[in-house]
């Protein structure tokens, strides 16, 4: 490999890094449609409640904001991340909800405990998303460590629940549209 291709290797790399910077930090910015007569189902893993409960409220208030009453909204619980895949398919089979939130908290540790835990509830929402006509909007964190979650809940990182809120409402639109 020559220099100059080298040189030219690392500018991308380092453009690529500075980009996947931006992108991970830097939600998307589109003004939040106005939904009616909407109702949202959210359920919210119990494992690491600090986090999960966190992420919960933050999806509250910017539902409450966005005109969605308590009655419009129900939050259920479920011990673990695994199981939020579970609990979205019985929301959906409800026909209740116009979309569905999953939040949950998955922290590394020292077995490959988390990458089955994140594929399995990445995996299952995927196929929620492409069978059924209801949007399941994924607010599973999946960080390595405590401060990467609070990082995530309106740090610099944003605040996934807040995002999560947003996206549901998105897609609710979305859904309606089409």
């Amino acid at each position: 490999m020559t220099d100059g291709r080298r040189n030219t290797l690392r500018i991308q790399n380092s453009q690529i890094q500075n980009i996947s910077k931006i992108m991970s930090t830097h939600a998307p910015s589109m003004p939040l449609p106005v939904v009616k007569d909407a109702r949202i189902g959210i359920a919210v893993a119990t494992w690491n409640s600090q986090f999960t409960y966190a992420l919960r409220d933050g999806a509250l208030e910017v539902l409450h904001a966005n005109g969605f009453n308590d009655e419009a909204i129900d939050v259920f619980y479920v011990p673990g991340a695994v199981e939020l895949t579970f609990a979205a398919s019985h929301l959906i089979e409800a026909s209740a909800y116009d979309a569905v939130i999953v939040f949950g908290c998955v922290i590394r540790g020292d077995t490959p405990h988390f990458d089955y835990v994140c594929q399995s509830v990445t995996q299952g929402v995927t196929t929620l998303n492409a069978d059924c006509d209801i949007p399941v909007i994924f607010g599973l964190l999946t960080v390595e460590n405590e401060a990467q979650a609070y990082e995530r809940l309106g740090g610099v990182h944003g605040h996934k629940g807040r995002e999560a809120a947003e996206a549901a409402i998105h897609m609710i639109d979305f859904a309606r549209k089409v």
